[in-house]
């Protein structure tokens, strides 16, 4: 029997489940403040769903689930692979929030601002940074087709991410409405497109240089594919969508970055980025990323899905929704307080003690989390692991003067 976790998954340490939750209650704590509220989805959704959800390479890395009994048994006699599988494990929290949304829809407001923070699962090689199963914190607005919802969540994770102790970052804006006019004027099919931004998508990992090639690669006419080149290296202001884009749509470009850099006040940075993609294919208008270089690049990414609660529903409903990416912020926080917390206190007593300590303890707990410790022999050793371990100070029964302050947290 293996002792360790499966590949790509994570045991965490009582400390470090600590910093997690600390973190996630002060985000969520963040979020509400702003009005949204906190909704719970299964992990499992219907494959259909999944398959159909237009998440983009994500869908290449679906956990699928098998069919259970009889209906297995039935599924292998046909011979046919894709009936083998009914369930898979999400790989985000758009597509169950949709499905949630659309399922629910008579019984919320409107518009509706939720919160999800949960686990997610991507059935891709692990690596530093990037494991199978990991939290994502989404907020999300939907039933609002105003500016002002992505003016707003763009304020509020910015904010929240200060609020957990992270200043060093820039918000990247962009219209993927935008970006097509901008591929189209350069020579593309219209058709060609959505071909087109998957592979600027890859920008940052293989150079422009990378772009040319693939672009060509995939059988684009030379002119029009440098043609483009050019634009992208002699870069795209707001300013400069008035000649590529429809007119309202530059103007909400501008009119975002302008909300939210006024927001910003000098906290965090705010630019256009007309090579931003977001690689889902749900996105249908304004995608936005906020990039960090002390943890090495994005950390929080959304945009606009107007058109996937359509596909449950039959009706447009627009949706909009901004992910901050939760694993990556705690590989670095956890070497830190992440935000402080409460004090802890460990109270030590004697064999036969139990009951005195635990009438005592009541005492110590308005403030503070107070953990019982049979008291050892070495002392000197004994503190030593309760400061590993995070508690701040040591107490012994009976003995109330009596108080060891740790070096931890001092």
């Amino acid at each position: 029997m293996r002792t360790t976790p499966a590949e790509g998954m994570n045991d965490f340490l009582p400390r470090e489940t600590e910093i997690r939750d600390r973190l996630m209650e002060q985000i969520v704590k963040s979020y509400r403040s702003y009005g949204f509220t906190k909704i719970t989805t299964p992990i499992v959704e219907s494959i259909e769903n999944l398959d159909n959800s237009d998440g983009g390479d994500n869908l290449k890395l679906i956990f699928r689930v098998m069919k259970r009994g009889q209906k297995l048994e039935n599924a292998l006699q046909s011979g046919d692979p894709g009936e083998l599988c009914d369930l898979g494990l999400r790989y985000d929290l758009t597509l169950p929030l949709v499905r949630y949304y659309s399922n629910n829809r008579t019984k919320l407001p409107d518009p509706f601002k939720c919160i999800q923070i949960d686990r997610a699962y991507r059935a891709e090689r692990p690596q530093k940074g990037r494991s199978r199963e990991f939290v994502q914190c989404d907020i999300d607005v939907i039933g609002s087709d105003s500016l002002d919802s992505e003016v707003e969540l763009i304020t509020v994770t910015a904010e929240t991410l200060l609020s957990i102790g992270i200043s060093d970052f820039t918000v990247r804006i962009n219209d993927r409405r935008a970006l097509r006019s901008v591929i189209e004027s350069a020579g593309f099919d219209p058709a060609d497109a959505d071909s087109v931004c998957i592979t600027i998508d890859k920008l940052d990992k293989i150079a422009a240089d990378g772009v040319r090639a693939e672009l060509l690669e995939k059988g684009f006419a030379q002119n029009a594919v440098e043609a483009l080149m050019s634009i992208l290296a002699g870069g795209v202001t707001a300013d400069d969508l008035e000649k590529y884009a429809d007119p309202a749509v530059a103007e909400g470009v501008k009119y975002v970055i302008g909300k939210s850099t006024e927001l910003a006040d000098g906290k965090y940075g705010i630019k256009y980025d007309v090579t931003l993609v977001r690689g889902q294919g749900y996105y249908t208008g304004a995608v936005f990323e906020i990039e960090s270089p002390a943890f090495g690049g994005t950390i929080a990414g959304g945009g606009r899905y107007d058109g996937l609660i359509g596909r449950f529903t039959g009706e447009n409903v627009p949706a909009v929704g901004f992910s901050i990416g939760f694993e990556r912020i705690f590989s670095i926080l956890a070497g830190g307080e992440a935000g402080g917390g409460r004090k802890k206190i460990a109270l030590l007593y004697d064999e036969g003690q139990i009951a005195e300590a635990l009438k005592f303890s009541a005492s110590l707990r308005d403030g503070a989390d107070v953990t019982l410790v049979k008291k050892k022999k070495k002392l000197g050793k004994q503190f030593g692991q309760l400061e590993a371990q995070g508690f701040s100070e040591a107490r012994f029964l009976g003995e109330p003067d009596n108080v060891k302050v740790l070096g931890q947290n001092q």
